[in-house]
């Protein structure tokens, strides 16, 4: 029942958000923008996102080697179905295929794997947060209207959430036994059980993270993290040059989609504060009302409504199915079936509980 309301709520703020971001457009300004892109560009966007997988599943073998080094292969199906199920599953429940996947190919245990699951949220969500501060300092005054209030707001609500969890845990490994005494003394005041839910996460986590990888792959940690983001910010404003009217039928009116690689990584950090919205699987509503917020910042509202949005819509059209072609290819070869790995993943051995920090 809980399931089901979380649910419908989640559909009503897909719904919610998909009116505001197409509000103020119609379906004819949608396809004519459609009619115009330069499909050439699908192409190397498409590159763009298998390097990012591959940076991202690097990435995860980092962190995870101080627990066992995963050859490739294993790491690159685990990630590739997770990030999938991830995608398609509601509640961010994906979260939990990636540490089932991984403790079926080596044996890192699922709770460990989840902690660096978390951790990986973690670094994200501060890494974005100081690229997002750092961006905007650099923004013209002039150019910071009502949006860009409320983008700073969402920069420093990142800051907080990610923050607070990362300094949660590293008073969880300073002093384990005063942060579940903490614990305790605050949730176990409305929810005993709660409360020993927790302590038992704080107990989990702390136990694995004594187990981090050496200096090396710490800082590789880092370096793919890095890489990533790089990339992804690139591919988006790779993509948006499909979008310039080069597409367009001769003597037909146009107004170019015009993105420069800073605009694109300022983008990128709005669409990442949007994607903490609950929303219904695959993010639709919540990406293309952030890519729009994200381009008003720089662009006039006509474009943003025509282009802009058909732009947002390509743009989340290759990420989800490249997220999911990859998925279904990792998943095939690995003779295993959607309702087979979803129905493992509700068993609970007693090793993994839900994360709340991302």
């Amino acid at each position: 029942m809980k399931r089901a309301v979380n649910l419908i709520a989640s559909l009503l703020v897909t719904a919610a958000f998909m009116w505001w971001a197409f509000r103020d457009t119609d379906v004819s300004t949608q396809i004519a923008s459609l009619k115009a892109a330069n499909y050439a560009w699908v192409l190397p966007y498409f590159l763009c996102l298998t390097v990012v997988h591959v940076f991202r599943t690097l990435r995860w073998g980092s962190l995870l080697s101080g627990l066992e080094r995963v050859p490739f292969r294993k790491l690159n199906e685990a990630s590739g179905i997770g990030f999938m199920m991830l995608l398609v599953l509601p509640f961010r429940l994906g979260e939990f295929a990636r540490p089932f996947l991984i403790a079926q190919r080596s044996s890192i245990r699922r709770s460990a794997a989840m902690t660096s699951v978390v951790l990986e949220r973690i670094v994200d969500g501060l890494s974005v947060a100081i690229l997002f501060r750092v961006l905007l300092f650099f923004v013209p005054v002039d150019t910071k209207g009502e949006g860009m209030r409320y983008v700073e707001l969402g920069s420093w609500l990142m800051f907080g959430v990610f923050g607070g969890g990362l300094v949660f845990l590293l008073l969880g490994l300073w002093h384990q036994e005063t942060t579940v005494r903490l614990v305790r003394a605050t949730v176990g005041r409305f929810s005993p059980s709660a409360a020993d839910k927790v302590a038992d996460i704080v107990d989990t986590f702390v136990g694995a993270m004594r187990q981090l990888p050496d200096g090396r792959h710490i800082a590789l940690f880092f370096l793919y993290t890095v890489l990533y983001w790089a990339v992804n910010g690139f591919g988006m404003a790779l993509l948006a040059r499909a979008f310039d009217c080069s597409g367009a039928a001769p003597g037909v009116a146009c107004e170019p989609l015009n993105l420069s690689l800073f605009q694109a990584y300022i983008v990128m950090c709005v669409l990442v504060v949007g994607a903490m919205i609950p929303a219904a699987p695959g993010m639709a509503g919540t990406f293309q009302a952030a890519i729009k917020v994200g381009l008003g910042l720089f662009l006039p509202a006509a474009v943003v409504n025509a282009h802009g949005l058909a732009y947002a819509n390509v743009l989340w059209l290759c990420q989800t199915a490249q997220q999911i072609l990859f998925g279904l290819v990792l998943l095939s070869i690995s003779h295993m079936s959607f309702r087979e790995l979803a129905g493992n993943m509700k068993k609970d051995d007693g090793t993994v509980t839900r994360s709340t920090t991302a």
